[in-house]
């Protein structure tokens, strides 16, 4: 593997490595005793320290290491999870992040605010000085606890019969055992002893047997190495004190995620020795069975060991299993096969006209086929790039705990719908205009702590994250329960600024969508959150310009709730094609409801107001051919194509009906960006342009002008010239 590939991999593991400790941060602030999060904490931080060292970043590897450090201390319990613990881990995670990008940029590394965080993170770490721990070779180590005190190792051993002769003094062994703990009991067993008078003993041979019990910090592979000269001959089994059985399982559920035999976690992590595995293999090859069963049966290692053995392997053969069903691919080769699978569908569309045109059932039916491949195809590709917009949401827990505790508030974040998925660009570009929206619940929405108290409130405020798929379409609500919107307060800023007039009557939603006015603010004071009055434009600009939508609704004392719109996909669409003055234009199929004729009698029924009774509803409608200015002329038939966007409906009058279309989303040049009523344009199959229809921004007209025709009068002048002038 070449460098820059290998660098590459880093980069990326490191990333979610990275992401998923901020998450677990989080939580462990909330929830100081969970050891699973810390254990996820400690594995991110190893496993960035070891690939790493791999790939030879040492001042990743250096600053890691005193973070890996100062969490193990926390998992022993020598350091409490505390409130300023949280603050310079986050602290540590963002410089570690930051050095992540600056390699991935290949930009130096800051060494100045590393030494500095390395520091302070010193400043909390326990070293084994601090610990009383530090024990110097063949000096007898501390017996104060009282767990150490009663619970020993335990040692079985039984000496081969050529023990003497190759000069081994059974005695001078266990006296060694000395010099590395403190020998608690010896008992000597003689049972193997022959009768003298049998004629089977040889003074030459050793028949004895020893069950020692042993007090010493120690590992089990130091203490086999004493015997390492009588090994080949000898039985040996060192059982650990039963208190060691929850460090060895902690230690197997460490170890690097990395596909092993049982034998391999138990030697790597201590709880038995190589040579005790390879009695135990080569009892296997002989007799079959079970490895960890066997090192059981022969005392090597207590079933506990085994059994966290068994569960660190399936976990990591699960994880494996799941990383093989999924592969990582460059974004930018993912956007080249859209656009390619894109083309693929306009150039579909053309051979399916062409097939139509020629008469050829057997060329229609081939092309039909080919057309529902393609179709197919579309349907996968767009899958490739849909993402869970739960990652986003997740982001903003950080930014909700750092804001609350700068301005002294209390805050949670809820989440919900974050299984809810939608195209990665979608995703990407949302991002800002949520921070914001975030940044305005903390601030704004959510009152201080002993304000929401004196009104009945939980000291506690909430902002809430929701997502879910609606009409072909993804909704975003941030909410939050604090003060709600002051509908005066904005009325009254409004007419300072001159945005309306003093006598002009609004409705609510009229209201609150001022506040995407650019520098329109009603904050007293400017802070450094907001109350400059820069955001909410670009809010709404940055929606607008991925074809959806912002409204705010709020209710006074209970809270306020942003709702954004947006399509699932920027790329292709599903589309019903309609002709207006012998134009075509395209309406987003997921927006479509239905199709009714637009009768004579309908026409009589409205009055001029531009209205059906549609099944007891009452439907507004907008002329196509007046709002394009495609001719004057009534057609001999006109339907209406019934669409819905948000809960609200309305009808569009178009002359043709012409069918369902897959379609390419192709953006407007800049000389038509503003254009009222169209989101894009499309090439058919035909290689004639359509226009694609800006529904949202259709209905939303079609509503405001019923509206205008009742609060001016149907009959005015103004109310009938206002229904066909285009917006």
């Amino acid at each position: 593997m070449d460098l820059d590939r290998a660098k590459g991999i880093f980069i990326d593991e490191s990333r979610e490595l990275l992401e998923e400790m901020e998450g677990a941060l989080l939580a462990l602030e909330e929830n100081p005793g969970d050891e699973d999060l810390l254990n996820r904490i400690f594995r991110a931080a190893h496993t960035i320290k070891g690939s790493g060292g791999m790939f030879g970043f040492d001042e990743i590897v250096s600053f890691t290491h005193v973070m890996e450090t100062l969490l193990d201390n926390v998992r022993n319990g020598e350091v409490e999870v505390t409130e300023v613990l949280i603050a310079l881990l986050l602290r540590a995670r963002d410089h570690l992040s930051g050095m992540v990008e600056a390699l991935a940029a290949g930009e130096p590394l800051s060494g100045d605010e590393s030494e500095e965080l390395k520091a302070q993170l010193n400043v909390l770490c326990v070293t084994d000085e601090g610990r009383g721990e530090s024990i110097s070779a063949g000096t007898e180590p501390s017996t104060d606890s009282a767990s150490d005190e009663t619970m020993p190792h335990h040692i079985s051993v039984r000496f081969g019969k050529d023990t003497f002769r190759q000069g081994m003094d059974p005695i001078a062994l266990i006296q060694t055992l000395g010099n590395i703990g403190t020998l608690k009991s010896v008992q000597c067993l003689t049972e193997s002893i022959p009768c003298l008078n049998s004629g089977e003993f040889d003074p030459e041979s050793c028949y004895l047997g020893f069950e020692i019990d042993l007090l010493t910090t120690a590992d089990k592979g130091e203490i086999a190495e004493i015997f390492d000269f009588v090994r080949e001959e000898s039985i040996l089994h060192i059982l650990p004190p039963p208190t060691k059985i929850e460090e060895y399982a902690r230690l197997i559920k460490e170890l690097p995620e990395d596909d092993m035999i049982i034998g391999q976690y138990l030697v790597r992590s201590g709880a038995v020795t190589a040579e005790e595995l390879r009695d135990a293999l080569e009892a296997q090859k002989k007799e079959g069975g079970l490895t960890g069963k066997i090192l059981v049966e022969q005392g090597a290692v207590q079933k506990d060991v085994v059994n966290a053995a068994l569960e660190k392997q399936k976990q990591v053969r699960t994880i494996k299993a799941q990383e093989a069903a999924s592969v990582r691919v460059n974004a930018a080769k993912l956007e080249s096969l859209i656009n390619l699978v894109g083309e693929l569908v306009i150039s579909g569309a053309n051979i399916f006209q062409l097939s139509q045109d020629s008469g050829s059932g057997t060329l229609v039916e081939s092309a039909s086929g080919m057309y529902r491949l393609i179709e197919e195809l579309r349907e996968t590709a767009l899958g490739l790039r849909m993402v869970p917009i739960g990652d986003t949401f997740n982001r903003f827990n950080r930014l909700v705990r750092d804001i609350s505790k700068d301005i002294g508030k209390e805050i949670s974040l809820v989440i919900n719908g974050g299984e809810t998925e939608l195209d990665k660009t979608v995703v990407e570009k949302i991002n800002d205009p949520l921070v914001h929206l975030v940044r305005n619940a903390v601030d704004h929405g959510i009152e201080m702590p002993d304000v929401r108290t004196e009104n009945g409130k939980p000291a506690r405020g909430t902002v809430t994250l929701n997502a879910y798929h609606d009409a072909g379409n993804i909704a975003i609500e941030v909410s939050d329960d604090g003060g709600g919107l002051a509908r005066e307060r904005i009325l009254e800023k409004a007419r300072e600024r001159g945005l309306i007039s003093a006598n002009q009557n609004l409705s609510d939603r009229e209201v609150f969508q001022l506040v995407f006015e650019p520098g329109f603010s009603t904050a007293e004071a400017v802070s450094d959150l907001s109350g400059r009055g820069v955001g909410m434009d670009v809010v709404k600009r940055n929606i607008e310009a991925l074809r959806g939508s912002v409204e705010i609704d709020s209710n006074v004392g209970k809270g306020t709730t942003v709702n954004i719109r947006l399509p699932l996909t920027l790329a292709i669409i599903s589309g019903f094609l309609v002709g207006v003055g012998g134009s075509a234009y395209v309406i987003p199929l997921d927006m479509v409801v239905e199709c009714v004729e637009l009768t004579r009698e309908d026409r009589e029924n409205s009055h001029g107001r531009d209205y059906i009774n549609l099944r007891g509803e009452v439907l507004p409608f907008i002329y196509l051919k007046m709002l394009f200015e495609r001719g004057d002329g009534s057609s001999v038939r006109e339907n209406i194509v019934v669409v819905q966007y948000g809960g609200m409906r309305a009808g569009l009058v178009v002359d043709e009906l012409m069918g369902e279309i897959q379609t390419v989303i192709k953006p407007l040049g800049k000389i038509f960006h503003g254009l009222p009523g169209v989101s894009g344009a499309t090439i058919l199959g035909s290689g004639d342009v359509a226009l694609i229809l800006d529904v949202p921004g259709l209905v939303r007209l079609a509503i405001g002008r019923e509206a205008d025709v009742y609060s001016k009068g149907s009959g005015s002048e103004e109310a009938i010239t206002s229904r066909h002038m285009p917006n």
